[in-house]
């Protein structure tokens, strides 16, 4: 698998969990070398979002990807079968938020880019300042020095002028600050709308071509 086809995907504690899990099955149906760090906030707010008890050092990636909101209206994107035959595959892989031998903590590891998402606070002034306090902060910092494609999706409101100094800096090196803002211009019936809507746009900042959310003018 090349670096093309690599994707670092961060989730940490800010609300907006949907978000990331229908990120990865996206990722997972695609076929994309998806690596998962989850920081143990990230875990917290999943289990009170989601109702999804996760294992930080052996997380069962399964209830993870099939995972289907109450509120939805679709089914599952993608089944255990397909879950399973990407680990199998090495297109899906877990990393611990404290591992710092893994091959994303290095920049010698080429990947296509990295996104956080939801972002936290925290994780934005921790990559700010390169303090690479866990796993999930030292794959940012691995990116930005790399000169490679950063995603923070932030979900937060309001911000305070910390936040903002903090978001400044890392947009000036570089890195993509894309809130979790859901437009409503293209037709919205359903959450799932909304859903689609944030991780349609993180996808075209990655270059994934996707059909998720109906286009202004198309």
């Amino acid at each position: 698998m090349g670096e093309s086809q690599r994707i670092v995907l961060g989730i940490t504690g800010a609300s907006g969990s949907i978000y990331a899990i229908r990120l990865l099955q996206v990722l997972v149906k695609a076929g994309y070398e998806t690596h998962l760090v989850m920081s143990p906030s990230g875990a917290a707010v999943l289990k009170q979002e989601c109702g999804l008890t996760l294992d930080l050092r052996e997380p069962d990636l399964e209830s993870l990807v099939c995972f289907s909101p109450a509120w939805s209206n679709r089914s599952p994107l993608v089944d255990s079968g397909m879950t399973r035959s990407r680990q199998e595959e090495g297109l899906l892989l877990y990393h611990r938020h404290d591992d710092f031998m893994t091959p994303i903590a290095s920049g010698s590891f080429l990947t296509r880019a990295m996104v956080i998402c939801p972002c936290s606070g925290s994780t934005v002034s921790g990559i700010a300042r390169a303090a690479s306090a866990n796993l999930v902060q030292r794959a940012a910092d691995v990116h930005l020095k790399e000169h490679r494609k950063l995603v923070l999706v932030p979900r937060e409101t309001p911000l305070s002028a910390i936040q903002l100094e903090n978001m400044h800096r890392l947009a000036q090196n570089n890195a993509v600050i894309l809130p979790a803002m859901p437009g409503w211009y293209h037709g919205v019936k359903t959450l799932d709308c909304l859903v689609d809507f944030v991780v349609s746009r993180i996808l075209d900042q990655v270059g994934i071509d996707n059909e998720l959310m109906a286009r202004w003018g198309e």
